[in-house]
């Protein structure tokens, strides 16, 4: 692999793929728009991936071997703009210079009512704005560069900074609105060193299609705002938790994904969320 573009590199992601990339003494460019990079080492640029032209012009600029898509929004007015249709837009132009591509996904696109785990052959169904963004964005890449890694990975935590699972918990222990954390919706919490340290592995493997990587325990999320609460020196015990059964929105509940193929493809351990945080006292 010679030249790697991140884009989204001042996300939570996005961020710890450039830190990692650097030290691996890759040679990358990363993008960002709203928020201003800091540290030196990449080469930046300012761009709007719901801008085709621009997405074009600076992709046949620098020619890169490989792009990481990591950017998106989770929510607001340009949720399906950025996180649906910018990922196509990135899609093509990646395909246009010949440069493979590791589209980010989530587990999100899932309905939640399955028992047991999901797998990479399982389609999206969608039941969120969110989820239905991120499933168009894996429609759209696939028919834009049919040879690029479809990525699905769940909750992010434990990087330099509170992540924004992380955040919600101190933040309501802190004083904030009062959050319910529900305890029938599970996840597979992945550290982000981890994610990002699977995802350089996995960068010059040539894969294709759709893939897993998540961390090794389901975890409700009511457990997960405990853990997090713990590590943080806050008490669990003030959390409050309840059934998403019983919210008024719906929400998909068993978002568990089987990462055993990614596993098996790498080195690095995708570690679960109690290895990384520990018990609770």
């Amino acid at each position: 692999m010679q030249r790697l573009l991140i884009t989204g590199g001042t996300g939570y992601l996005g961020a710890e793929l450039v830190r990692q990339a650097l030290a691996a003494g890759l040679d990358i460019a990363a993008s960002y728009f709203s928020r201003e990079p800091a540290g030196a080492g990449a080469r930046w640029l300012r761009l709007e991936i719901r801008d085709a032209q621009a997405v074009e012009r600076a992709l046949a600029e620098l020619r890169p071997d490989l792009v990481i898509h990591t950017a998106y929004r989770q929510s607001g007015p340009d949720l399906w703009s950025t996180s649906a249709e910018g990922a196509g837009v990135v899609a093509r132009a990646a395909h246009a210079v010949g440069a493979r591509l590791i589209h980010m996904s989530s587990d999100a696109l899932f309905d939640g009512e399955r028992q047991g785990s999901y797998t990479e052959a399982d389609d999206p169904s969608p039941v969120t704005p969110y989820g239905e963004a991120k499933a168009a964005a894996e429609r759209l890449v696939a028919e834009a560069h049919p040879a690029a890694l479809i990525v699905r990975t769940s909750l992010l935590y434990g990087g330099a900074e509170p992540g924004q699972h992380e955040r919600l918990v101190l933040d309501t222990l802190d004083g904030g609105p009062q959050i319910t954390f529900f305890t029938d919706e599970l996840r597979c919490p992945i550290a982000v060193g981890d994610l990002a340290a699977a995802l350089i592995e996995l960068a010059p493997l040539g894969l294709s299609g759709r893939l897993h990587v998540a961390g090794a325990d389901v975890v409700s999320r009511y457990e997960f705002a405990r853990l997090v609460a713990a590590a943080h020196g806050r008490d669990p015990g003030r959390l409050r938790g309840g059934l998403s059964a019983e919210s008024s929105v719906r929400r998909p509940r068993n978002c568990t994904i089987d990462s055993s193929s990614a596993q098996r493809l790498i080195h690095t351990r995708l570690r679960g969320v109690y290895e990384v945080l520990g018990p609770i006292p």
